[in-house]
């Protein structure tokens, strides 16, 4: 019998710390609205671990674990990240202990957000304590506003990297291996990663994600995205063609065009001043082949154009899904946000995606208790929803964010409570509206790329449809994902779609 091995007390507490770690579940508020749906803000992927299929014999490698939270933008960074790192001689790896360095990309959008990502953090030290030498490192927007915080106050972290400076990255890492400070959050107004082919890390194979754009020029009074991510720049579109072809000839079915706003997508050729808006883009991906999907996220309601909207209308495979934020259904405190558009304004480019895309899905953006909103004005964020029909809506309380306009100039005046029971009524009204979209799905016969196993069943494929809607239907011979099928739903729970394989 073979003896048990006797355990240090350094090992006793790595043990001890590895099931604590795993029990670990990072997640954001819960939104009732968004369960059963492809979301912007993935709430199941906050904390996700991105690594290839692992390295069998990684002797002499350097490994690297990267955590991400927030936004689509956030994930596709991350991919860019391992680029880099790849190049650099790293590997990924998806377990924290075994890892030389440790990255975890960060959102600032909400409190919350900075919340779980402290702990993290804080939990990541430890493990560098128990493995001296580890590094530790922050990515993403958190870096650029909480950069002197986090290295020199709470000495959390060994490096802190903006987005705009992950090419640095493996310097940087030199830099703090030999005990300097490994810090650059310089934003710019030129980069956008275009010649970098993104390491898709926990990739499905089927869907892809290919940023168009980066930063933001909205000075939307609520958001740090302009502070963090600086100011935009769209990528040459031959880059992007190449990229969304790469992913085709891969095997990929479905790209999604990011950016803070893609309605602003802008570039001119140097040479010969061609000019590209996005509905040019758009035409030129799907173009690519019929069979590949074209989603889109996210748009602006004072960018959005009816160009666009009749791009989408004449292409089969330019999916009939709008993300088009509202924030607040009323046009002063559109003002105060510095949303740049009003009720009327918004309402009409809601009619206007009805009346060229009538099968079109909308979904929104919706906080309550902005400052000095009064019932009167959160009816009529109310009644927005209600005119819109959205289908789906993130939606959440007003929480001040430090260095935007809205901290700097104005009064975060209405009271916890009120937020929240404003909130819980625009999600009563959602959850509705929701229920009744989904109860006029029943018998109709949508066209499903099958992305691969229902989440509760093995027995079942999942997919969405045009509309962004996800639909679960039982396995059937010769089917396979990245398959295209016909599928009639059959049934509607208050979440999901469920349906058959029409013969």
């Amino acid at each position: 019998m073979q003896k048990p091995v006797k355990m240090t007390y350094q090992d006793t507490k790595l043990v001890s710390l590895r099931s604590n770690f795993e029990k670990v579940i990072s997640m954001y508020d819960n939104n009732p609205t968004l369960t059963g749906l492809h979301k912007e803000i993935i709430e199941e992927r906050q904390g996700e671990v991105w690594a290839k299929d692992e390295v069998k014999n990684t002797a002499g490698l350097k490994k690297f674990y990267i955590e991400s939270y927030g936004c689509q933008m956030n994930f596709s960074d991350s991919e860019i990240v391992a680029s880099i790192l790849e190049g650099a001689g790293f590997v990924s790896h998806r377990d924290v202990f075994e890892a030389d360095l440790i990255l975890i990309n960060t959102c600032s959008i909400r409190e919350k957000a900075e919340e779980t990502v402290r702990k993290r953090l804080q939990l990541f030290r430890k493990i560098k304590r128990k493995k001296p030498g580890t590094l530790i490192g922050v990515l993403g927007c958190m870096a650029e506003r909480l950069k002197q915080k986090l290295m020199e106050e709470e000495k959390l972290v060994d490096l802190v990297i903006g987005p705009d400076a992950y090419r640095t990255l493996p310097e940087l890492v030199e830099s703090a291996e030999d005990g300097e400070k490994g810090i650059n959050v310089l934003l710019s107004r030129e980069e956008t990663y275009a010649d970098i082919s993104p390491v898709r890390l926990g990739s499905n194979g089927i869907c892809g994600f290919i940023s168009i754009m980066r930063g933001c020029d909205n000075m939307c009074s609520f958001c740090v995205v302009p502070f963090t991510r600086g100011r935009e720049r769209s990528r040459d579109p031959f880059s992007i063609l190449a990229e969304a072809q790469d992913l085709f000839d891969q095997g990929f079915r479905e790209v999604t065009l990011l950016g803070q706003n893609v309605d602003s997508y802008k570039w001119d050729h140097p040479e010969n001043g061609e000019h590209y808006n996005f509905a040019k883009l758009l035409r030129l991906v799907a173009d690519i082949h019929p069979d590949l999907r074209v989603r889109f996220s996210t748009s602006h309601p004072k960018d959005i154009t009816d160009e666009v909207l009749y791009t989408i209308a004449e292409y089969e495979n330019i999916c009939n899904y709008i993300h088009l934020p509202v924030q607040s259904g009323n046009s002063r405190i559109l003002e105060l946000m510095n949303r740049t558009y009003d009720r009327e304004w918004y309402k009409e480019r809601i009619d206007a995606i009805y009346r060229i895309i009538p099968d079109c899905a909308i979904s929104a953006d919706v906080i309550t208790g902005f400052c000095t909103e009064t019932e009167e004005e959160h009816q009529d964020t109310v009644t927005m929803i209600q005119y819109a029909r959205y289908t789906m809506s993130y939606m959440f309380a007003y929480s001040e964010r430090p260095g935007t306009l809205a901290a700097r100039k104005l009064v975060d005046d209405i009271p916890e409570e009120v937020k929240k029971r404003r909130l819980a009524e625009v999600i009563t009204v959602q959850r509705a509206i929701s229920h009744e979209d989904n109860l006029k799905e029943l018998g109709k016969v949508y066209k499903i790329l099958v992305e691969g196993d229902s989440k509760k069943s093995s027995e079942h494929f999942a997919g969405r449809n045009s509309q962004n809607k996800v639909i679960v239907f039982p396995k059937v011979e010769n089917v396979k994902p990245a398959d295209y099928v016909m599928v009639r739903v059959t049934e509607s729970t208050s979440a999901t779609l469920l349906g058959e394989i029409c013969e």
